[in-house]
Protein backbone atom coordinates (compact mmCIF):
# COMPACT_ATOMS: atom_id res chain seq x y z
CA UNK A 1 0.00 0.00 0.00
CA UNK A 2 1.42 3.42 -0.98
CA UNK A 3 1.28 6.52 1.20
CA UNK A 4 -0.98 9.07 -0.45
CA UNK A 5 0.82 11.97 1.28
CA UNK A 6 4.17 11.14 -0.31
CA UNK A 7 3.28 9.82 -3.76
CA UNK A 8 0.52 10.71 -6.11
CA UNK A 9 -0.99 8.25 -8.56
CA UNK A 10 1.94 8.56 -10.97
CA UNK A 11 4.61 7.79 -8.34
CA UNK A 12 5.86 11.39 -8.01
CA UNK A 13 6.16 13.32 -4.73
CA UNK A 14 3.05 15.25 -3.75
CA UNK A 15 2.86 19.07 -3.64
CA UNK A 16 2.89 18.96 0.17
CA UNK A 17 6.14 16.99 0.14
CA UNK A 18 7.68 19.40 -2.35
CA UNK A 19 6.62 22.34 -0.16
CA UNK A 20 8.10 20.68 2.93
CA UNK A 21 11.38 20.01 1.12
CA UNK A 22 11.53 23.57 -0.23
CA UNK A 23 10.81 24.97 3.23
CA UNK A 24 13.51 22.77 4.72
CA UNK A 25 16.00 23.90 2.08
CA UNK A 26 15.09 27.54 2.66
CA UNK A 27 15.47 27.10 6.41
CA UNK A 28 18.92 25.55 5.91
CA UNK A 29 19.92 28.41 3.60
CA UNK A 30 18.66 30.96 6.14
CA UNK A 31 20.66 29.26 8.91
CA UNK A 32 23.79 29.24 6.75
CA UNK A 33 23.30 32.90 5.83
CA UNK A 34 22.72 33.87 9.47
CA UNK A 35 25.81 31.92 10.57
CA UNK A 36 27.85 33.54 7.84
CA UNK A 37 26.61 37.03 8.79
CA UNK A 38 27.33 36.37 12.47
CA UNK A 39 30.84 35.14 11.62
CA UNK A 40 31.45 38.21 9.42
CA UNK A 41 30.23 40.52 12.20
CA UNK A 42 32.40 38.73 14.77
CA UNK A 43 35.44 39.00 12.51
CA UNK A 44 34.76 42.71 11.94
CA UNK A 45 34.38 43.29 15.69
CA UNK A 46 37.66 41.49 16.39
CA UNK A 47 39.38 43.53 13.67
CA UNK A 48 38.01 46.78 15.13
CA UNK A 49 39.11 45.75 18.61
CA UNK A 50 42.58 44.87 17.35
CA UNK A 51 42.83 48.24 15.56
CA UNK A 52 41.71 50.06 18.70
CA UNK A 53 44.17 48.06 20.79
CA UNK A 54 47.02 48.93 18.42
CA UNK A 55 45.99 52.59 18.46
CA UNK A 56 45.92 52.70 22.25
CA UNK A 57 49.29 50.93 22.40
CA UNK A 58 50.72 53.53 19.99
CA UNK A 59 49.35 56.38 22.11
CA UNK A 60 50.74 54.89 25.32
CA UNK A 61 54.08 54.39 23.58
CA UNK A 62 54.00 58.04 22.47
CA UNK A 63 53.34 59.22 26.02
CA UNK A 64 56.20 57.01 27.25
CA UNK A 65 58.48 58.54 24.64
CA UNK A 66 57.46 62.06 25.66
CA UNK A 67 58.13 61.23 29.32
CA UNK A 68 61.50 59.76 28.39
CA UNK A 69 62.36 62.95 26.48
CA UNK A 70 61.25 65.09 29.43
CA UNK A 71 63.36 62.97 31.80
CA UNK A 72 66.38 63.39 29.51
CA UNK A 73 65.99 67.18 29.61
CA UNK A 74 65.93 67.33 33.40
CA UNK A 75 68.93 67.54 35.66
CA UNK A 76 70.66 64.18 35.78
CA UNK A 77 69.90 62.29 39.00
CA UNK A 78 67.10 64.59 40.13
CA UNK A 79 63.97 63.06 41.70
CA UNK A 80 61.87 64.36 38.82
CA UNK A 81 64.18 62.78 36.27
CA UNK A 82 64.01 59.42 38.05
CA UNK A 83 60.22 59.63 38.42
CA UNK A 84 59.65 60.52 34.77
CA UNK A 85 62.05 57.76 33.71
CA UNK A 86 60.22 55.18 35.83
CA UNK A 87 56.86 56.31 34.49
CA UNK A 88 58.19 56.11 30.92
CA UNK A 89 59.48 52.57 31.48
CA UNK A 90 56.20 51.48 33.05
CA UNK A 91 54.19 52.91 30.17
CA UNK A 92 56.53 51.36 27.61
CA UNK A 93 56.08 47.97 29.28
CA UNK A 94 52.31 48.45 29.35
CA UNK A 95 52.33 49.38 25.67
CA UNK A 96 54.32 46.26 24.76
CA UNK A 97 52.04 44.06 26.86
CA UNK A 98 48.98 45.61 25.24
CA UNK A 99 50.37 44.96 21.77
CA UNK A 100 51.34 41.37 22.52
CA UNK A 101 48.22 40.14 24.34
CA UNK A 102 45.16 38.62 22.75
CA UNK A 103 41.90 40.48 23.35
CA UNK A 104 40.31 37.49 25.11
CA UNK A 105 43.29 37.18 27.44
CA UNK A 106 43.10 40.89 28.25
CA UNK A 107 39.40 40.63 29.11
CA UNK A 108 40.11 37.62 31.31
CA UNK A 109 42.96 39.45 33.09
CA UNK A 110 40.78 42.50 33.74
CA UNK A 111 37.97 40.29 35.03
CA UNK A 112 40.32 38.51 37.43
CA UNK A 113 41.77 41.82 38.62
CA UNK A 114 38.26 43.22 39.20
CA UNK A 115 37.32 40.17 41.27
CA UNK A 116 40.48 40.32 43.38
CA UNK A 117 40.56 44.13 43.80
CA UNK A 118 37.06 45.56 43.32
CA UNK A 119 37.84 48.94 44.92
CA UNK A 120 40.99 49.42 42.85
CA UNK A 121 39.09 48.41 39.74
CA UNK A 122 36.24 50.83 40.40
CA UNK A 123 38.67 53.63 41.27
CA UNK A 124 40.64 52.98 38.10
CA UNK A 125 37.47 52.87 36.03
CA UNK A 126 36.33 56.19 37.52
CA UNK A 127 39.75 57.74 36.86
CA UNK A 128 39.71 56.43 33.31
CA UNK A 129 36.21 57.84 32.85
CA UNK A 130 37.26 61.26 34.09
CA UNK A 131 40.31 61.24 31.81
CA UNK A 132 38.22 60.18 28.81
CA UNK A 133 35.67 62.91 29.55
CA UNK A 134 38.37 65.58 29.77
CA UNK A 135 39.91 64.32 26.54
CA UNK A 136 36.55 64.36 24.79
CA UNK A 137 35.80 67.87 26.03
CA UNK A 138 39.21 69.13 24.96
CA UNK A 139 38.81 67.52 21.53
CA UNK A 140 35.32 68.97 21.16
CA UNK A 141 36.54 72.42 22.22
CA UNK A 142 39.34 72.39 19.63
CA UNK A 143 36.88 71.37 16.94
CA UNK A 144 34.41 74.01 18.09
CA UNK A 145 37.09 76.74 17.99
CA UNK A 146 38.13 75.91 14.45
CA UNK A 147 34.52 75.95 13.25
CA UNK A 148 33.70 79.40 14.66
CA UNK A 149 36.49 81.75 13.63
CA UNK A 150 35.61 85.33 12.82
CA UNK A 151 36.34 87.00 9.52
CA UNK A 152 39.31 89.38 9.50
CA UNK A 153 37.56 91.66 7.01
CA UNK A 154 34.71 92.60 9.36
CA UNK A 155 35.81 95.83 11.08
CA UNK A 156 32.87 95.73 13.49
CA UNK A 157 33.55 92.29 14.88
CA UNK A 158 34.12 91.94 18.59
CA UNK A 159 36.25 89.63 20.68
CA UNK A 160 34.90 86.12 20.45
CA UNK A 161 33.34 84.36 23.41
CA UNK A 162 34.71 81.05 22.14
CA UNK A 163 37.53 80.29 24.61
CA UNK A 164 39.73 83.23 23.81
CA UNK A 165 39.71 83.21 20.03
CA UNK A 166 41.04 86.60 18.92
CA UNK A 167 38.96 88.70 16.57
CA UNK A 168 39.90 92.31 15.63
CA UNK A 169 37.68 95.09 16.87
CA UNK A 170 37.41 98.79 16.15
CA UNK A 171 36.38 101.19 18.88
CA UNK A 172 34.76 104.35 17.52
CA UNK A 173 35.41 107.77 19.03
CA UNK A 174 39.02 107.04 20.02
CA UNK A 175 42.33 106.80 18.25
CA UNK A 176 42.74 103.11 19.10
CA UNK A 177 41.94 100.57 16.40
CA UNK A 178 42.09 96.81 16.43
CA UNK A 179 42.79 94.53 19.36
CA UNK A 180 40.92 93.40 22.41
CA UNK A 181 39.42 96.26 24.51
CA UNK A 182 37.96 94.18 27.30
Amino acid sequence: MTNQNTLNTQGKPSAADKAKETASNLADQAKDTANSAAQTAANAAVQQADNAKASVADEVSGVASALRTAADEMRNGSPQERTFGQMAEGLADASDALRDKDLGTMVEDVTQFARKNPLMFLGGAALLGFAATRFAKASGRASHDSDHTHSQSDPGSTPSQDYGTYAPAVQTGTTRTGGDFS
